[in-house]
């Protein structure tokens, strides 16, 4: 399996979704209904989506 490097869009998202994850969990968000760390969960997995499929 081959990894390549995810565009700068999938990585500016996953970044700003990572960054809304630790606003909520230090309560500076308080009106999002999804918990911190399902927000963060899909961070990552989209930056991991961004790894494995080319182009992505």
């Amino acid at each position: 399996m081959y990894l390549s490097r995810p565009t700068q869009v999938v990585f500016v998202i996953s970044i700003l979704l990572a960054i809304a994850a630790l606003l909520i969990f230090l309560n500076v968000l308080q009106f999002a209904a999804i918990p911190a760390f399902w927000i963060m969960t899909a961070a990552f997995v989209l930056l991991l989506l961004g790894n494995l499929v080319k182009g992505l």
